[in-house]
């Protein structure tokens, strides 16, 4: 066994989900755990659509939702270490209309920079969503409405999640340092291409509807997003769409491939990526002691600790301390990853060479979510030899 990992316990990992599916919390699974690059676990559990009786299958295709972020920050990452954006690159310098209709309104935004939206730090409203959903589609719609945004704390100073507004800035300044026709085509040519990922696309085809993993929520309407916000995105997330921040639509073999091409410090088939010296700021943390204000409010809601932001440049970090938290508290401290809306996640534990991916049917109520991934990401960490 090359991977020293307890196969007690990665089995105990698999059948902790088989038990979790069939208590109701969620429809199925697809998750790949592996270490040193060789897999200990790769297993496709229960349904893809319960209520149709589907199974989920090993190429079920997922709308990966917040996950999507990881590929645009991979986007930014390659763009830094060419040169053609930089962290201290302000919004502004590439989307002069970021200012807005009102210049005299425009206050602090022009001290917005590329730093800022990665670490979530840019002092715009955590709107779920800039637009209504029929136009959340359209990135150039999109971006019009951001301008139109007014700053609501001074760049730098606040960590406040941003479901949309950051990356969707990020994928648009993509988009022109690239002179890019699309955000789609750039991200297909520069990153998806490269790591032979073809079944990964911002918007799934529509020849992919029959592999497609359908949102089914099970959140309350009580709490911040509904589960009609969600499974409205089974619509908007279409092949035509272009969004970000939360519009890719992957399988867990390509999100699993994407994850090894950052554990092996951006290097994939003998060619580097993205440079190691980015990605080594990016998995440090960035954000200091600052609380994550979207986080800080359901660990509120629900008599937590409240936990720090703990970012690095767009990838959200393990730190340390016994707060609950998606990548558990026995991960390293640089432990790094994305997630998205209560179904998706992934983390890459670097001192244990380590790469967890776990893609799920059936989105949970987002504090539920994070006690479930706590969970697993404790087992698993727990096998290591």
């Amino acid at each position: 066994m090359t991977h020293g990992l307890n196969a007690e316990t990665i089995g105990l990992l698999e059948q902790t989900i088989r038990n979790d599916i069939s208590a109701g919390d969620y429809d199925g699974a697809r998750i790949i755990v592996a270490r040193h690059g060789e897999v200990a676990l790769d297993a496709t559990l229960g349904w893809a659509d319960r209520a149709a009786g589907r199974a989920m299958e090993a190429d079920s295709i997922f709308r990966v939702l917040s996950l999507t972020k990881a590929f645009t920050n991979a986007l930014v990452y390659q763009a830094i270490g060419e040169g053609k954006l930089a962290l201290s690159t302000r919004v502004v310098d590439i989307i002069p209309e970021f200012y807005g209709s009102d210049r005299f309104r425009a206050g602090r935004k022009d001290r917005v920079n590329l730093a800022h939206l990665l670490t979530h730090r840019s002092g715009m409203p955590a709107t779920p969503e800039p637009l209504p959903n029929a136009r959340l589609g359209n990135l150039r719609d999109v971006i019009a409405a951001i301008c139109e945004l007014d700053v609501v704390h001074e760049p730098g100073t606040n960590l406040t999640y941003s479901p949309a507004v950051n990356h969707a800035l990020m994928g648009e300044m993509l988009r022109r340092v690239y002179g890019a026709d699309s955000f789609r085509d750039l991200a297909g040519k520069n990153l998806f291409g490269p790591l032979g990922l073809k079944d990964t696309r911002f918007g799934p085809l529509e020849d992919w509807k029959d592999r497609m993993v359908p949102l089914k929520a099970y959140i309350p309407d009580s709490g911040w997003l509904s589960a009609k916000d969600i499974e409205v995105l089974d619509d908007v997330i279409n092949e035509e769409a272009e969004m970000p921040w939360v519009g890719s639509a992957s399988t867990a073999a390509d999100v699993f491939a994407f994850a090894e091409m950052i554990r092996r410090k951006g290097a994939h088939n003998g060619r580097q990526l993205i440079a190691p010296a980015v990605l080594d700021a990016a998995t440090t943390l960035q954000t200091g002691d600052m609380t994550n204000d979207l986080y800080a409010m359901i660990a509120r809601m629900r008599g937590w600790e409240e936990p720090p932001g703990n970012f690095g440049l767009g990838f959200s970090l393990s730190g340390t301390g016994t707060h609950p938290s998606f990548f558990g508290p026995f991960t390293s401290p640089r432990t790094h990853g994305n997630y998205g809306a209560g179904s998706t996640l992934f983390w890459i534990d670097p001192e244990r060479d380590m790469t967890f991916v776990c893609l799920t049917a059936g989105v949970m109520d987002e504090g539920d979510n994070v006690l479930r991934f706590q969970k697993l990401s404790t087992i698993a960490a727990s096998a290591v030899l």
